[in-house]
């Protein structure tokens, strides 16, 4: 009589979802409407503060009388207009700053007589402020539309491309073994492994960028500007009006804001193939 042997019963565990692991042992899951949480929270606070006079209209106007100089303004100082040119400045500065950043980043990154030319001179710039250098930008291109854009696009410059370099920089070396050993050659390895692998590095950067183009604005529109939310906060601190600074103030924090969710926005989409805790 012939006796079979059955292998031993294996336990078997059922494998969890990976998104499940990452949400229970990361942040969570994404919560709705959480892009407007932070805000919400600090206009309430803001609101608070402002109703039980712990904010003196003095130190900080009240956000309902900051609404009604936004109105005043919109309907008899062309705040639109002075918002138009505010873009206008930030956005062509800002796209030359990164254009420019990217290129030399790309150039000094997958070269090393590119980095020996280009990453010297950018470090250095790094250690003066760019606000420092705007007597000189005067002196060189006036008080005009140039000197505005310039600085804006020197201050968004440095970190699209510190970012972007290290990006290309940090990329896993056994991904140049395994396209050597597969037969890749150098253009479709950069193209395909090496552009897409920088691409976290200079979203991060553009964060920065949006940024540091803000601050710079704020800086030049005090220069000689004759439109520009930096133009009207201007005029309304030689009238004393604190409410009409708020609300330039106010809409520059908006468009920081707002830059910076689009690029996080961007970079979510953009970056699907990366499993991250954020997602």
């Amino acid at each position: 009589m012939t006796t079979t042997v059955q292998p031993p019963a294996v336990a078997t565990a059922p494998i969890e979802d990976v998104r499940v692991v990452r949400r229970r042992l990361g942040p969570g899951r994404r919560i709705p409407g959480a892009f407007w949480i932070g805000p919400l929270l600090v206009l309430t606070v803001w609101s608070l503060g402002s109703a039980t006079g712990l904010l003196k209209p003095a130190i900080l106007s009240a956000p309902w009388d900051v609404a009604v100089a936004a109105r005043e303004q919109w309907t008899g100082n062309d705040l639109l207009g002075n918002i138009l040119a505010s873009l206008q400045r930030a956005v062509l500065g800002l796209t030359l700053g990164v254009v420019t950043g990217s290129v030399l980043a790309v150039v000094s990154g997958l070269s090393r007589i590119g980095e020996s030319l280009i990453d010297g001179p950018i470090q250095i710039k790094r250690s003066v402020p760019t606000l420092a250098l705007i007597p000189l930008f005067i002196a060189w291109f006036g008080i005009g539309q140039e000197m505005k854009v310039l600085t804006i696009a020197l201050i968004s410059l440095v970190p699209i491309y510190v970012h972007t370099h290290n990006g290309l920089r940090g990329i896993d070396g056994r991904y140049a073994e395994l396209a050597e050993t597969i037969g890749i050659g150098r253009t479709e390895f950069v193209r395909h492994i090496v552009l897409p692998g920088a691409l976290p590095g200079f979203l991060l950067g553009m964060r920065f960028a949006v940024t540091s183009s803000l601050l710079g604005l704020v800086v030049v529109e005090q220069y000689n500007a004759t439109a520009g939310i930096g133009h009207m906060i201007t005029l309304a601190e030689q009238y004393g009006q604190t409410d009409v600074i708020v609300v330039g103030l106010v809409i520059y924090g908006v468009f920081g804001y707002c830059a910076d969710s689009a690029v996080r926005l961007i970079g979510r989409k953009v970056l699907a193939w990366r499993r991250t805790l954020e997602d």
